[in-house]
């Protein structure tokens, strides 16, 4: 089990990365959405290039890191199985699966538009942003607090938190038409 600990920071840093594809990926989809809106050739330069750093993005970085912190979890429940009967385990492995759901739908938003068919407007591409802060934010509070009273006060801070994302995007919207 000494190499428990290199298992370990190797997940977490493949969950790292794997976050920084999710947070930046629907960015890059509210730039190209809003470059539809240009005129040509500004339209057609900026779509191209877009495309070309979303599939980067994407496929180098996001799709890697969510294969290697699998694996890497995988192995870590392998070496310690105990783990898997923590209520506090089986929640995370629900925001987990949330996960990947959330990821496998930024998948299909990004096949869309790569073949440049805009299904959403990027103000909800900001509100979509969201939703890996408030996956990353369950996630964490799990694994640091470990108990089930704590999992409450989680759940209603990730509330509080979704109702502050909101209310920033809304007031964003509200600067941008000004």
């Amino acid at each position: 089990m000494e190499y428990y600990n290199y298992i370990k920071s190797l997940h977490l840093i493949f969950v790292i990365t794997w976050f920084a594809g999710l947070f930046y990926i629907p960015r890059l989809f509210i730039y190209h959405i809003e470059a539809n809106s240009k005129p040509s050739p500004e339209k057609e330069i900026l779509s191209e290039q877009l495309k070309l750093m979303t599939k980067r993005l994407w496929y180098i970085i996001t799709w890697p890191s969510a294969i290697l912190a699998t694996i890497f979890a995988l192995w870590l429940l392998h070496i310690a199985p105990y783990w898997l009967e923590q209520s506090w385990m089986h929640a995370k492995l629900a925001f987990v699966v949330f996960l990947f759901a959330y990821h496998f739908k930024t998948h299909m938003m990004f096949k869309t538009l790569q073949r440049n068919e805009i299904n959403y407007s990027s103000n909800f591409m900001r509100i979509w942003n969201e939703g890996a802060t408030l996956i990353l934010f369950a996630i964490v509070f799990l694994v640091i607090l470990k108990n089930t009273l704590n999992m409450v006060y989680g759940l209603l801070g990730l509330i509080g938190l979704g109702v502050i994302l909101m209310l920033g995007i809304r007031l964003y919207k509200k600067t941008r038409k000004n």
